[in-house]
Formats: C-alpha cells, sequence, structure tokens
C-alpha cells in the first residue's frame, strides 16, 4: 500500500528544497547520543545487569522477578503521567538540549552506581532503584532526543537520518556488548585482573557502560544548536501542574485538526509492543524451544543486533523515496511471516531459529527508524516535543500487550514456542490499525535555532 496523498514524502516541496544541506558532523554528533545511550539498553536493561540482578544472590527466582516488574511498572507510569508534559515544557521554555543533558546524566549516574550492587539480597532494592530511576530518566531523555530530528532534518533526508540515528544506536550497543563479554564477563581473568568473584566482572561492566555513555553523548551539545523558545508558543508562564491541561487540549486539538498524527499514535503504539516482544521474549524462545544455551543465546543476541543495526542504516537511505509508511507495512507483514515460519518449522532444528530469527531481525530497526521518521513528518511545527512525549506515553500505555500475547498464547498451546503467535498477532493487530492511516502534507522543516 502506497503513503497517501503522495508515494513518498521525498518529493520535491519548497520545504524541501530550500532547506539548508546538512551538515554530516551535525547528523554524525546527533546519532553518537544513540550509539552511547545504547549501552542502557544492551547493557542494562537486556543482557547484562537485568539477569544479574535477578540472579540466585539476590533471593528466589518467583521473588526478585516480581520485583523486578513491579520496578519497571512503576517506571512506566511516571513515563507515561510525565513525558508529554516535559516534552511540551521543553519546547516552550526553549530548553531541549538542557532536559536532555540532565536526564542523560542521571542515567549515566545512575548506571554508574550500579558497581555498588553486590550480589546479596540487601542490595536488591537499591539496585531495582537506580534500575527504575534510569528507566524513567532514559525516557525523558529520548523525548527531547527524538525531537532533535526536526532541527538537523528536512521532509526530504528525515527518513535516512533517523535510519542512521537508529542504526548507530544498534551498533554501538552490540560493540560494548562484545568488548564487555571478552574483557570482563567470559574470561576467568578478565582485563585488570577482573574475575567473578564478588561479581566484580559484572560491576565493573557498569562502570564501563556509564563511561561509554557519557563520552558518546558530548558531542551532541556541541554541534546540534538548541531551539529557539521564540520560535514556539509559549504557555503564559504557568506552573508545571498546569501543563497536563495543555496537553488534554492536544489530544482534543489532534483529534480535531491532525487525527492522522493521534491514529498513528496508537497504531504505532501497538506494533512498538510487538517489536519490544520479539527482544524481550525471543531470548526465551531459543532457549526453551530450540535448546540454545546461554552463551549460545548471547551470540544470537549480538548477531541479531548487528543484522537489525546494518539493515535500519541501510533501509534508511532509500525510506526517503520508499516512503516511511511502506516501510513499515512491508517489515511488519515480512516479520510476521517469520514468526509465522518459526513457528512451523520448530520441529526441524535450531537452524529454523538461526535462519527465520535472523531474518526477521532485518525487519525491527526499519519499521523502528521510519516510525519515528513518519511521525516527524506529521508533527506540526513548534510541537516536537510535545508529540513525542505523547509517543512515549502511548507506548508505555500498551506495553503489556506482547507479554499478555506470548502468555495467553502458551497456556492455549501448552509450549513455549506457541508464545511467539501471541507476539505475531499484536504486530498483525498494529499493522491492521496502521493501514487507514494517511500522511499529511510536508510541513516547514528545519527550526529555527538560537
Amino acid at each position: 500500500m502506497s503513503e497517501n496523498p503522495s508515494p513518498a514524502p521525498a518529493a520535491p516541496t519548497a520545504a524541501s528544497a530550500t532547506a539548508p544541506a546538512v551538515r554530516k558532523r551535525t547528523v554524525l554528533a546527533w546519532s553518537l547520543w544513540d550509539w552511547g545511550s545504547a549501552s542502557f539498553n544492551a547493557v542494562v536493561t537486556t543482557f547484562v545487569f537485568s539477569v544479574y540482578i535477578t540472579s540466585a544472590p539476590f533471593g528466589p527466582e518467583e521473588r526478585v522477578s516480581a520485583e523486578l516488574g513491579v520496578a519497571l511498572l512503576v517506571a512506566g507510569v511516571v513515563v507515561a503521567l510525565f513525558a508529554p508534559v516535559i516534552g511540551r515544557l521543553t519546547d516552550q521554555a526553549g530548553r531541549r538540549k538542557t532536559w536532555l543533558g540532565i536526564n542523560t546524566a542521571i542515567v549515566v549516574v545512575c548506571t554508574l552506581l550500579m558497581v555498588l550492587v553486590a550480589p546479596d539480597e540487601q542490595f536488591l532494592i537499591f539496585g531495582l532503584v537506580l534500575l527504575a530511576i534510569g528507566n524513567v530518566a532514559f525516557e525523558f531523555a529520548s523525548v527531547s532526543y527524538n525531537a532533535m530530528l526536526g532541527q538537523i532534518a528536512h521532509n526530504g533526508n528525515v527518513g535516512k537520518i533517523s535510519g542512521i540515528g537508529w542504526g548507530m544506536g544498534y551498533l554501538g550497543g552490540i560493540v560494548l556488548l562484545a568488548i564487555l563479554l571478552v574483557g570482563f564477563i567470559f574470561p576467568e581473568v578478565g582485563w585488570f585482573g577482573v574475575t567473578a568473584e564478588g561479581s566484580w566482572n559484572v560491576r565493573i561492566a557498569m562502570l564501563v557502560s556509564a563511561a561509554w555513555f557519557a563520552v558518546f553523548a558530548i558531542p551532541v551539545f556541541l554541534a546540534v544548536p538548541e531551539i529557539d523558545a521564540r520560535a514556539h508558543p509559549a504557555s503564559g508562564g504557568r506552573w508545571f501542574v498546569s501543563a497536563y491541561a495543555d496537553v488534554f487540549r492536544s489530544i482534543a486539538g489532534l483529534w480535531r485538526d491532525a487525527r492522522q498524527t493521534l491514529h498513528f499514535l496508537v497504531a504505532s503504539a501497538v506494533f512498538r509492543d510487538g517489536l519490544a516482544g520479539v527482544f524481550t521474549f525471543g531470548g526465551v524462545i531459543a532457549a526453551r524451544s530450540f535448546g540454545f544455551d546461554s552463551t549460545t543465546v548471547i551470540v544470537f543476541a549480538i548477531a541479531a543486533n548487528v543484522v537489525a543495526g546494518l539493515a535500519t542504516i541501510l533501509v534508511g537511505f532509500f525510506e526517503d523515496r520508499l516512503g516511511a509508511k511502506r516501510v513499515m507495512i512491508w517489515s511488519i507483514l515480512l516479520m510476521v511471516v517469520c514468526a509465522m515460519l518459526v513457528f512451523a518449522l520448530h520441529d526441524a532444528g535450531a537452524w529454523v531459529f538461526w535462519a527465520f530469527g535472523l531474518l526477521l531481525c532485518i525487519f525491527v530497526g526499519p519499521v523502528q527508524s521510519a516510525s519515528r521518521s513518519f511521525l516527524a513528518r506529521l508533527i506540526p511545527a513548534g510541537r516536537e516535543g510535545e508529540i513525542f512525549g505523547l509517543y512515549a506515553t502511548t507506548g508505555r500505555a500498551v506495553s503489556f500487550l506482547a507479554p499478555a500475547g506470548f502468555t495467553i498464547a502458551i497456556a492455549i498451546g501448552g509450549a513455549t514456542i506457541f508464545g511467539i503467535i501471541g507476539i505475531g498477532v499484536v504486530l498483525l493487530i498494529g499493522l491492521l490499525l496502521l493501514l487507514p492511516v494517511r500522511a499529511g502534507g510536508p510541513r516547514p522543516r528545519r527550526e529555527a535555532a538560537a
């Protein structure tokens, strides 16, 4: 299905024709934040710290897993409540970089303090609090970071630049993860004599991850200019709490004046949760249904992220010609097909998961990148932070869908492999919600800088 009203948003427009050329070093500086921030996604929340904090020294598996779920649930609620307000206030005050810096610093500090989480039950709550605060700050930082896309791109290249950012995020996380695995986690005696005694191999990994994020976050503050608050509608000096009324008015305004934007926020929330389910439960399916041991799961995870990162960058270069909606539709559809092939052929052995699992991962990154750039084209100028805040909120609001689909499918089918059908259903629902969404006309780009 083609995008409407034009087959691709890169068609010549006054905005794209007259927009000044994007400086490559500015794009690189912006994307390096993605490269660095992936240390929190890949190392802290996915492969290392979250696994460590739920291990035996911290208590019974059922209890620590439940407490981890509660910590992340609380973090999700905080993000859902505050993300759109934070985005709106940073737009109005012209403080996008300021809040990006504050929240990035909080994430770095939380990651740094994880080095103090020793393998003992008394440190469980401390570790979970750090993880929850880090998650909240990371989501808030992402609101400001995503909104910056409008400062460095125009309608003719927003897809390519968004793809570069997402791809750098995947690759940066995998490079760091590989360094940590080779240097500290896998060997009996790692670099600088670090061993597994006292779980120092994992704890030092947190220290390195914090430094990684801190270093690679610096360029965006030097190269990307701050927005000009004069170019954005002011709130008339309202206090923080009164901004909630603005958010509800914003949603009502989207329903009245930009309904396609609101429809897309709903559709993307559903299929993005399906994408999250792919990585969240992929390792479980690999281990339980295909017999992967823990080392093989990590190797597959690295391969999957490399494949996804490279595909995201490559597809990003063509997205502006193909159209972001077309990229999302075909990518989600092919992901569902791959998932069903994994299910149908699972008795054939581990090669099925390697082949079709990796093929599925090719399409994950392009969907994420195209979703961000598609929304960037729909947002009325000057409301980037506000709408990307709603983007974060809607994603959190339906974050139960993939886990619910996974669990229900297993309950019905009686085996872990059926869980992939549940994830596929969530993706398919998101696709059906996406089909009617139309791209609005191109808006003037780029934002004025101070």
